[in-house]
């Protein structure tokens, strides 16, 4: 059964990124602070721009703005419904400054992997990066609860075995994990050691048959456990 790291750290190839932002001094800085495994094959100001480059270099990720000029007015959902017809494998990782529910729910209605605002640092972005790349959904703090919010399904019927497998810490940790929470901040949260933290999500995982952070969401979003 696989664990979810700290940080996923760096993959065994680079990864290729298209950044896409109509400020071009945000552009640059990012570029700077990301980690060197990470190769930045293109950027984009404008939705024209950003649908021809992700065309033409079919990046793994694309860091995407959700406001953007250009288009129809769609921003970022316009730049994923114009490219994800022509890609396979390419995943958008949504990066702003808006915090609003209706951008986060909106860009992820059109594809986003995940959502993660522009006040975090260099290194939780390329950890984002890595995640993404990998498959895991991924949002800042607290901007998960929009998108279970605005997803998320009927009550499921709980046997109540299904519950009595975790204890009260271990769902307290859950949750946090699932609602995007690094390790780091649920340590915080909860006042307890990382390496703690990392016992309870391996006992979690293990207890629930899952494999990843992704699993453990939507197991979570379904059971109105958020």
């Amino acid at each position: 059964m696989n664990t979810l790291p700290e940080a996923a750290g760096p993959p065994s190839r680079s990864v290729r990124v298209v950044i896409v932002d109509d400020h071009t001094i945000f552009r640059s800085g990012l570029k700077a602070d990301l980690d060197a495994s990470i190769q930045v094959v293109g950027e984009a100001a404008t939705v024209e721009q950003a649908i021809a480059v992700i065309g033409t270099e079919r990046p793994d990720v694309v860091l995407l703005d959700v406001h953007l000029p250009g288009g129809l007015g769609g921003g970022g959902r316009e730049v994923i419904a114009g490219s994800v017809p022509l890609l396979a494998g390419t995943k958008f990782l949504a990066l702003s400054v808006s915090d609003a529910a209706e951008d986060v729910v909106a860009v992820i209605r059109a594809g986003a992997r995940g959502y993660i605002t522009k006040t975090i640092s260099g290194a939780e972005i390329t950890d984002a990066v890595y995640r993404v790349a990998g498959g895991d959904a991924v949002f800042s703090p607290r901007l998960a609860g929009f998108v279970l919010d605005a997803f998320g399904t009927a009550p499921a019927d709980i046997a109540d075995d299904e519950l009595d497998k975790l204890s009260a810490r271990e769902l307290e940790v859950m949750r946090l994990i699932a609602r995007g929470y690094s390790y780091k901040e649920v340590a915080k949260e909860l006042f307890i050691s990382i390496k703690t933290v990392e016992t309870h999500v391996s006992a979690v995982l293990r207890k629930l048959q899952l494999s990843s952070r992704h699993e453990l969401t939507k197991w979570a979003a379904e059971r109105r456990l958020l």
